[in-house]
C-alpha cells in the first residue's frame, strides 16, 4: 500500500505541468453601459503592469488570471465609450477580486474617468479566519520583523502560539515556499520589510494547497520590479538619547528595483542590518565586543517576461545570524557559554504560465542549504569534559565552558507544481503537488548536569548525556485538489479539499532491551533495527460563506491537519556507534506518526457604518499524536546514565476552543484600526517533547490528566490604532492586555525536597496580568528641493509605560527565582529614532 502512493506522488510531481502556493490571485467583473445597464461584450481590460488583460465576452464578463499579489491600476477601453481608469486595484493571493464598471457612453473625445478602488469591508472567498495586510501597513507598525504582525491579531499569543497550538505549529513561507528549519522547526529569515508587497496569515481553517502545519499558515510575497526605478533607505538607533534603557541597537535597510529592460527584465535587490547588545549588554561589554547579537537578511530577484501570459523569476534569500545566549546564573563566567550562528541561502526560479482565460500554472524549484553551529575548536576538547562549577551555594557558575559544541547541516530541494482552473462562471478549481529531498546531518556533543525539579544542579550525579551523530536523506511529497465554488444568485461559496501527503524517512528504530545487570541497574541492548514504515496523510478540508443579510455573512470551516514531527526527534541518537556506547540521553524515533488536529470554527461577519466591520467565531481544536519523551526503566541505575532509557514517542493529547470577538475599520480617511478580544482554554497531557523526559528525571509520577498549557492565555484584549493626518503625520498604537499565564506552583525551601506522589499537579498557579503598550510616532514630507522623494522621520517605544510584565516565576511563587533574575520580566522601555528615505 505504501509503494503505490509513493510512485504516484513521483510521478505527478514529475511530470505534471501544473504553482508556488500563495503568489497569484484573479481578477473578474462584469462590464456593463451606464444609461442602460445592458452588458458590453468586447470591451478592453488591460493591467498597466504586468502587460495583460482581457475582453469582455457576450454577457459583459471578463477574467485576468494568475496576477502576482500587489497594487494594480486596470483600464477599460471601447469604442464609443469613455475610458474608464481604476486605481488601487488590490490582488491577494490565493483570492479572486471583483470589480464591476460601468462605461459612459460618448461620441467627443473626452478625458478619462479615473477612481481609486477601495478595499472589500468583507473578503467572502475565504472561509477560515485570515488576516491580510500589505507591505506598506506592516512597514507603519511598531514592529521589528513582518512575521510579528502575526502576535497582534486575536487568539494568538507574545510568543507566536495560534489557538492553543505550539509556536512550532505554524508553517512559514515566502513566495510559497517554506523557510523554516526542519530539525528545529525555527523560521531562519526575516525578510526586509520594504521587499514585501503583501502578507497573508491563516489562524482559523485554511485550504488543501497548505500542508505540514497544525495551527497556522504565514505567508509572504515579496515585491517585483516595475519600469520605474524605486529606492530605500532607513535607519534607526535605541542609544541616541543616553540613558540605561537601552539595547545598544543599530538597525539598518537598503532596498532598489527597477528595470533591466523595461516591458521585459526587472530587478530587486534588498537588505536589512540588525545590531544589539541585547538588553544585558551592561554584563556582556566586560566579556565581548558590542554588539553581540547581529543578524543580516537578504534578497534579490530578477524576473523575465516573455510575454505577458509567460513570466521567469530566479531569487536568492539569504540569512546570517550570530549571537551568544545570555544566563543570569552565568553572568560572572559569561565567556564560558559559546557562540552560536546560522547561516542559510534559499535559490528558487519560478514560471509563470497562462494557458487560457481560464487556465494558469506555475512551477517552482528550489534549494535550501542552513547551516548551523555551536560553540568553537573541535568536539573532542569536549569529550569527558569536567562539569563547570558552581558557588558554594549552587547559584551562580564561577569557572568553566558549557559542555555543547554541535555542527549541523540542511540541504533540501523542493519541486512544487500548481494549476489552476476556472471551470465555469461560479466554479474554481485549484490542483498540485509536490516533492522534497531532504540531505540532514547533525554533529552534536552536549553534557547537561542533571538537576532538580527547582533548578538545583546535582553536582554528584553523572552528566546527562545528549550527544548525537547522524545523516540521513528522508523525502516527503503531497497530491491536493480543491474546488471553490462561487454560487453569487444564492450568496453562497462553498469549498472543498483533498490533500495527500507522504514521508519517508530511510532510516531504522532500535529495538532495546532493558536487561538486567544489579539492583535497580540495567543494560540496554541493541538487538535488532526495524526500518520506519513510510508516513502517509488524507487530509479533508470543507467550508461555506453564507449570506446572511446585505451586510452580513456566516462562515463554517472543518478540516483535518498534519505535521510531521521534527527531523531532531526522528534521528536524534540513532548512530549505532552512539548507541552501543548507551550513549543519548534520549533516543530518536523514525517511525514517529505524523501530529494530527481536527479543527472546527464558525464565524459571523458583519459591516456596519462607516466601514466598520464586527465578527465573533467560536472554535475547537483537538490535537493527538503528539510528541513526548518517554522513560523506560527510570530510578538509580548508574549503568544507564542514572536515568534509564528514554525515547521519543507519540502520545500527549491536547485541545483548545475559545472565542474571538474583533471589531475593525481597515478603509478611512484618518483612523483605521482594529480592537479584539479572546476567550480561550488550551489544556493537555504534555507542553513539550520533552516533559516526559525531565519529570521522569525529577522523581515525578508522568501526568495522567490533562493541565493548562504553558501558553494558556484565558482573556485577552487587543487594540491597534492608526492616525494619519493629511499633513503627513502618524501615530500607530499597539496594546496588548491578557491574564496571568500558568505556572507551577511547588513552594520548596531549599529547592531539593522530593515531590511526594499523587501531590504534584503541573501549572497549578498563575502569575500576574501582562499589559504592555508601543506607539510609533511619524512625520512624513516632501522637500522642495527633491520632488521625487518621501522622507520620514518616526519615533518607536516600545512598552512606553514600562510596564513591569512577568516572564516566569520559580516553584515558589518568585519572580526570576532565587536570584531574581531580571529575565523573569520582559523587557523594559526602549525608545528608537529612525528615518527613512523612499524615491
Amino acid at each position: 500500500m505504501h509503494l503505490p502512493g509513493l510512485l504516484v506522488t513521483v510521478v505527478f510531481a514529475a511530470c505534471s505541468s501544473i504553482a508556488a502556493a500563495g503568489t497569484s490571485g484573479i481578477l473578474e467583473g462584469t462590464v456593463r453601459d451606464k444609461r442602460t445597464g445592458e452588458a458590453l461584450p468586447g470591451v478592453n481590460v488591460r493591467l498597466t503592469q504586468p502587460r495583460t488583460g482581457a475582453t469582455t465576452d457576450v454577457d459583459g464578463r471578463y477574467v485576468i488570471q494568475n496576477i502576482r499579489a500587489g497594487t494594480y491600476e486596470a483600464r477599460f477601453s471601447h469604442i464609443g465609450y469613455r475610458s474608464h481608469v481604476v486605481r488601487n486595484v488590490l490582488i491577494n493571493a490565493d483570492l479572486r477580486t471583483r470589480l464591476d464598471v460601468a462605461l459612459e457612453p460618448t461620441e467627443l473625445e473626452l478625458d478619462e474617468v479615473t477612481v481609486v478602488q477601495e478595499k472589500p469591508l468583507i473578503q467572502r472567498d475565504v472561509t477560515g479566519t485570515t488576516y491580510i495586510m500589505s507591505g506598506e501597513e506592516i512597514t507603519l507598525l511598531p514592529v521589528d520583523r513582518s512575521t510579528d504582525v502575526l502576535r497582534l491579531k486575536a487568539g494568538v499569543t507574545n510568543e507566536g502560539n495560534v489557538r492553543g497550538g505550539k509556536s512550532t505549529e505554524v508553517s512559514y513561507l515566502v513566495d510559497g515556499l517554506p523557510v523554516q528549519d526542519v530539525l528545529r522547526g525555527e523560521l531562519i529569515s526575516s525578510l526586509p520589510k520594504s521587499s514585501i508587497v503583501g502578507l497573508t496569515m491563516y489562524t482559523g481553517g485554511f485550504e488543501a494547497e497548505y500542508g505540514n502545519a497544525l495551527s497556522g499558515i504565514v505567508n509572504i510575497v515579496t515585491r517585483t520590479g516595475s519600469d520605474a526605478h524605486r529606492w530605500f533607505v532607513r535607519g534607526a538607533k535605541d542609544n541616541l538619547f543616553g540613558g540605561t534603557q537601552v539595547s545598544k541597537t543599530n538597525e539598518f535597510e537598503f532596498s532598489a528595483s527597477g528595470p533591466i529592460k523595461k516591458g521585459k527584465a526587472y530587478y530587486l535587490a534588498a537588505v536589512n542590518g540588525f545590531f544589539t547588545g541585547t538588553r544585558w549588554w551592561q554584563d556582556f561589554q566586560y566579556f565581548y565586543t558590542l554588539p553581540v547579537d547581529q543578524t543580516v537578511n537578504g534578497l534579490g530577484k530578477i524576473d523575465y517576461e516573455f510575454e505577458p501570459t509567460l513570466r521567469l523569476g530566479a531569487q536568492v534569500l539569504y540569512a546570517r545570524h550570530s549571537w551568544r545566549d545570555y544566563e543570569f546564573n552565568w553572568r560572572y563566567n559569561l565567556s564560558g557559554l559559546p557562540p552560536e550562528q546560522r547561516t542559510s541561502t534559499r535559490l528558487a526560479t519560478t514560471l509563470s504560465h497562462t494557458v487560457s482565460n481560464s487556465f494558469f500554472y506555475t512551477a517552482s524549484l528550489s534549494w535550501l542549504y542552513v547551516s548551523s553551529r555551536i560553540g568553537e575548536g573541535s568536539k573532542e576538547e569536549l569529550e569527558g569534559a569536567v562539569p563547570y562549577q558552581y558557588d558554594f551555594f549552587l547559584r551562580f557558575v564561577e569557572a568553566g565552558q558549557r559542555a555543547w559544541w554541535s555542527r549541523s547541516v540542511q540541504n533540501n530541494s523542493t519541486l512544487r507544481i500548481d494549476g489552476t482552473w476556472k471551470a465555469a462562471d461560479v466554479d474554481l478549481v485549484k490542483f498540485g503537488g509536490e516533492f522534497t529531498f531532504y540531505d540532514l546531518s547533525s554533529d552534536i556533543v552536549k553534557y547537561e548536569p542533571r538537576k532538580t525539579f527547582f533548578g538545583k544542579p546535582l553536582v554528584d550525579e553523572p552528566q546527562l548525556n545528549f550527544s548525537t551523530r547522524y545523516s540521513y536523506r528522508p523525502r516527503a511529497g503531497a497530491l491536493y485538489i480543491q474546488n471553490k465554488l462561487d454560487v453569487l444568485s444564492e450568496g453562497a461559496l462553498l469549498t472543498a479539499g483533498l490533500r495527500y501527503d507522504f514521508l519517508d524517512p530511510r532510516a531504522s528504530r532500535p529495538a532495546i532491551e532493558a536487561v538486567p545487570a544489579a539492583d535497580s541497574a540495567y543494560l540496554f541492548p541493541v538487538n535488532a533495527f526495524v526500518p520506519a514504515s513510510i508516513k502517509q496523510q488524507l487530509s479533508p478540508r470543507f467550508g461555506a460563506a453564507l449570506q446572511m443579510a446585505e451586510n452580513g455573512y456566516l462562515y463554517v470551516n472543518l478540516g483535518w491537519y498534519f505535521q510531521y514531527p521534527l527531523f531532531e526527534y526522528f534521528y536524534s541518537g540513532l548512530d549505532r556507534v552512539g548507541l552501543a556506547k548507551g550513549m543519548s540521553a534520549i533516543t530518536g524515533n523514525p517511525n514517529l506518526e505524523p501530529e494530527r488536529t481536527k479543527m472546527w470554527e464558525i464565524s459571523f461577519k458583519y459591516s456596519f457604518p462607516h466601514n466598520i466591520v464586527g465578527s465573533i467565531t467560536y472554535f475547537r481544536k483537538e490535537t493527538s499524536n503528539q510528541v513526548d519523551a518517554k522513560t523506560f526503566i527510570p530510578g538509580d541505575s548508574k549503568l544507564a546514565g542514572n536515568f534509564g532509557f528514554a525515547e521519543y514517542v507519540n502520545s500527549p493529547y491536547a485541545e483548545a476552543t475559545g472565542c474571538e470577538i474583533v471589531l475593525s475599520r481597515e478603509r478611512g480617511d484618518w483612523v483605521t484600526g482594529e480592537i479584539s478580544y479572546t476567550y480561550m482554554v488550551a489544556e493537555g497531557t504534555s507542553g513539550s517533547a520533552y516533559d516526559g523526559f525531565y519529570v521522569a528525571q525529577y522523581g515525578l509520577p508522568p501526568g495522567v490528566r490533562a493541565f493548562p498549557l504553558s501558553w494558556d492565555q484565558r482573556h485577552t484584549v487587543k487594540t491597534l490604532l492608526s492616525v494619519l493626518s493629511p499633513w503627513g503625520q502618524g501615530l500607530h498604537l499597539v496594546t496588548d492586555w491578557h491574564t496571568g499565564l500558568p505556572y507551577t506552583d511547588y513552594p520548596t525551601s531549599t529547592g531539593f525536597e522530593k515531590v511526594e506522589g499523587g501531590r504534584f499537579f503541573q501549572n497549578n498557579g498563575r502569575m500576574p496580568t501582562y499589559f504592555n503598550m508601543d506607539v510609533k510616532l511619524e512625520q512624513r514630507f516632501t522637500p522642495g528641493w527633491w520632488p521625487s522623494s518621501v522622507i520620514l522621520l518616526y519615533l518607536d517605544v516600545r512598552n512606553i509605560l514600562n510596564s513591569q510584565n512577568v516572564r516566569w516565576m520559580d516553584s515558589n511563587g518568585r519572580i526570576g527565582g532565587e536570584l531574581a533574575d531580571p529575565s523573569g520580566y520582559y523587557i523594559g522601555r526602549r525608545t528608537r529614532l529612525g528615518v527613512q528615505v523612499d524615491f
